[in-house]
């Protein structure tokens, strides 16, 4: 390894974490426009059958792809650290690693694709024709998961070399294909389902090429196919492991979202709705708050190859600070707008009271959970995920005992603050490892 104090190191200021964190953000913010724009070509249709079926078959496979998001954290980490350690020949090697990863990845999901698409009707059941669309559409989509999954990778480690603006470039291309080739395909020749699908089958593919043509400069250097680096087998292994207890974290925290709805659905029709339109505010606030924290990933990865533990607590409190911000604007906003966007997304009048009623939880939500979200991209950046894990782990728990403490005496109220708990616990938990993983940066 290049002694890493070979060259002056650039200065953590609010204007790097910034140029990391916003075109983020903006990447974040086209997804949901996406989906609407799907929803809203085969709404044109005038038959809820093709509706239902795309909505369904994205969120099975999303739920899919999914499973290999941590692709994208593990690779900011180790490529960010990498970085930091004037590595450029592991950064290289771990952008085919991470390729390999992905397109393997996706190719074991196309081969696989008939029990997957079985598995997940059993555990989704529809109806027999939004069944039988959906089925078409995922059996077109799923011949561009490798190119879904390997994106995950690209990402990680563009945003590690601190290359945001071209994730942000890279997402508004693929969604803006997307967008266009649903009009061409859905309103102009009338292909349906299958429409929607192919325009995302295109979009993906064109994303990996995109991608790739923006990694270009590593591509030029000979590292990256330097085999007996790239297949080095104690690298892949620390990837692998890395990576392993990234998903198994990531599982944890599905769990907590998936038994939410499950325990909201006890409490009736509408106050499952309710918390479904709710639920879509918490995301939002996820998804904006997620730039800051990848912005911790990279700037305290790149600390840590640096052995560094006074850049990384600066990294860490800097990127903090500007997710605290962007908190509190989130909750303001809820506090002033709320109420009228949930007027916006139902128009049930027992809805939009029942979800009303619940509202200053989600006011709350984005100032309990950014100190978790924060902690987490501080520990990714530090690959110190086997805390992260176990502290995720003891958060699930904190949060099942309060739900089965909360929820007979609060009801539905009891379920939210639960959540809250979930939160406050993850915070407090890493925050009580953090003093180790700045001891392991020295």
């Amino acid at each position: 390894m290049t002694d890493a104090l070979a060259h002056p190191p650039k200065p953590i200021t609010h204007r790097r974490v910034l140029a990391i964190a916003l075109p983020i953000v903006l990447s974040n913010a086209t997804v949901p426009i996406l989906g609407a724009v799907d929803t809203g070509v085969v709404g044109q249709i005038g038959d809820p059958v093709p509706i239902g079926a795309v909505g369904i078959g994205a969120v099975i496979l999303s739920a899919i792809y999914w499973v290999f998001g941590f692709l994208r954290m593990g690779t900011v980490g180790l490529t960010s650290q990498a970085l930091g350690a004037e590595d450029q020949g592991e950064a290289d090697a771990l952008l085919s690693r991470a390729l390999l990863i992905g397109l393997a990845g996706g190719a074991a999901l196309v081969a696989l694709q008939i029990p997957l698409f079985a598995a997940a009707f059993m555990v989704s059941p529809a109806s027999e024709q939004v069944e039988s669309l959906a089925r078409d559409y995922m059996t077109i989509r799923i011949w561009s998961a490798p190119a879904a999954i390997a994106i995950f990778g690209i990402t990680g480690w563009l945003i590690a070399s601190e290359r945001a603006r071209a994730v942000l470039a890279m997402q508004l291309w693929m969604n803006g294909l997307n967008i266009a080739l649903d009009i061409i395909f859905v309103i102009g020749l009338g292909w349906g389902v299958e429409g929607v699908a192919f325009a995302t089958f295109l979009a993906e593919w064109s994303g990996l090429a995109l991608g790739l043509w923006l990694c270009g400069a590593a591509f030029r250097r000979p590292f990256w196919r330097q085999w007996a680096r790239v297949m080095d087998r104690a690298r892949l292994w620390h990837m692998a492991a890395v990576n392993r207890d990234i998903l198994l974290r990531s599982l944890l925290l599905e769990t907590i979202f998936v038994s939410f709805l499950f325990f909201g659905a006890d409490f009736g029709d509408v106050p499952l709705a309710a918390n479904q339109v709710l639920l879509q505010f918490v995301h939002v606030f996820a998804y904006a708050l997620d730039g800051f924290a990848f912005s911790a990933e990279t700037l305290v990865g790149n600390a840590k190859g640096r052995r560094d533990p006074t850049r990384l607590r600066r990294s860490a409190i800097l990127t903090s600070i500007w997710g605290m911000v962007a908190a509190v604007m989130l909750s303001l906003a809820v506090a002033l707008f709320g109420a009228a966007l949930i007027d916006l997304m139902t128009t049930s009048p027992e809805v939009r009271a029942e979800a009303k009623t619940y509202l200053p939880w989600v006011a709350a939500a984005p100032i309990l959970g950014v100190a978790a979200f924060q902690l987490d991209g501080i520990f990714i950046g530090a690959t110190q995920v086997r805390d992260m894990r176990n502290m995720m782990f003891l958060s699930s728990a904190i949060y099942f005992a309060a739900t089965a403490t909360l929820i007979p005496t609060l009801g539905n109220h009891g379920l939210w603050l639960a959540l809250m708990i979930s939160y406050a616990a993850r915070a407090l938990l890493l925050g009580w490892k953090y003093p180790g993983l700045e001891r392991t940066a020295a």
